[in-house]
């Protein structure tokens, strides 16, 4: 493989950064703004699809939409300074750029938000697409290209597979290990820190002509 031509995508909830305690705090926020009850703990452990599917689980059909808003519209204040990036989130992107390549962040997060978590952290990237989910994920990652798209959500290895891409994934979200080769990642990492030496080997086995390793 020509190192220029790398490009990797990156989900961001759960597999570039923890941002469990912030959406806990957003989600009682929203409840507090909106007197109904929300299980924030519960919520945290199911993070990866859409918002509206979280909402919907605890508000009315009709006020879903404007449930969505009010969420995303708290969320600036009270989700990004309490939210971390996750172990080896840095050097996994670093890891992508010594290789030459370009990375994209694709995500079911609003993007607006989601800038402000890259920005907050540091956290450098190419691109940034924000509000895809599962297959809708292919379109960003087509669009640039990538080979490889790695996540935490069975959903982000049909947006891989979707898109012709590699499926990375790590076990750092609400799948495990199981779950994730079940659903057919052909790679599965403890957490990103185990991705630096995945990728070396892959360019490496790409660059002579043969298969990357799956683990």
């Amino acid at each position: 493989m020509a190192a220029h031509s790398l490009t990797v995508g990156f989900d961001l909830d759960m597999t570039l950064i923890d941002s469990r305690p912030g959406i806990r705090a957003a989600y009682h926020e929203l409840s507090a703004r909106t007197g109904t009850f929300v299980d924030a703990d519960l919520a945290v452990s199911r993070l990866g699809p859409p918002l509206e599917e979280e909402i919907r689980r605890w508000f009315p059909a009709e006020r879903v939409a404007e449930t969505a808003d009010l969420y995303r519209a708290l969320y600036p204040a009270h989700a990004v300074t309490a939210t971390t990036a996750l172990p080896g989130a840095r050097e996994a992107l670093g890891a992508v750029r010594s290789a030459g390549g370009r990375t994209l962040v694709v995500t079911a997060k609003y993007e607006p938000n989601a800038k402000l978590h890259l920005s907050h952290l540091g956290l450098d990237v190419d691109a940034l697409f924000g509000s895809l989910w599962a297959e809708g994920k292919a379109e960003a990652l087509r669009k640039h290209d990538a080979q490889i798209y790695v996540g935490d959500h069975t959903g982000d290895i049909v947006g891989a597979h979707t898109a012709g891409a590699l499926a990375v994934a790590v076990a750092t979200g609400p799948c495990d290990a199981t779950e994730l080769r079940a659903a057919g990642a052909e790679v599965v990492l403890n957490d990103l820190t185990e991705f630096p030496s995945w990728l070396a080997r892959y360019v490496a086995e790409g660059a002579d002509g043969g298969e990357a390793a799956a683990t």
